[in-house]
């Protein structure tokens, strides 16, 4: 295997492992706080996806939006600011809506956090969360998370 065929595996092997939804080890672990984030999409031309942190029967529900990569070459940076327009909601499967937070957010180059949901599930729950996002020359395209609530 050549140099450039190696270095286009490891980068594919990356790109991989980086796309997958996994608990990440969040600095709140030890008290039993498990964070997990769904897949990234591409909404409003940005890498947007929703996030849950679960403590015990606490559920705190937020989007994150940023660059969906590299810039194309010529593009001017640092890029304009986009105003854009947020939804998140959440509903328990089988049992009912726990809320929505809709509002306006200005992202201009580093990730944003929404918040807009923190309530409680029941033990052995599945909290469903959908995240939407739309700018002025795109409508939304929900980026979605199930999560169970373990207590």
């Amino acid at each position: 295997m050549n140099r450039i065929t190696r270095i286009a595996a490891g980068a594919a092997g990356a790109v991989a492992l980086l796309s997958v939804p996994v608990p990440a080890l969040a600095a709140g672990q030890e008290s039993g706080t498990v964070t997990t984030c769904g897949w990234s999409g591409l909404q409003a031309g940005l890498s947007t996806r929703v996030c849950a942190d679960v403590t015990g029967d606490g559920v705190v529900l937020y989007g994150q939006i940023g660059l969906a990569g590299p810039p194309s070459p010529g593009t001017p940076w640092p890029p304009a600011p986009q105003e854009l327009i947020t939804r998140l909601s959440a509903d328990v499967v089988g049992v009912g809506p726990l809320g929505v937070a809709a509002g306006r957010t200005v992202f201009k180059v580093s990730t944003v956090r929404v918040d807009g949901i923190s309530t409680t599930a029941p033990c052995g729950s599945v909290v469903h969360a959908s995240f939407a996002v739309e700018g002025s020359l795109r409508g939304p395209a929900p980026v979605t998370l199930d999560v169970p609530v373990s207590c």
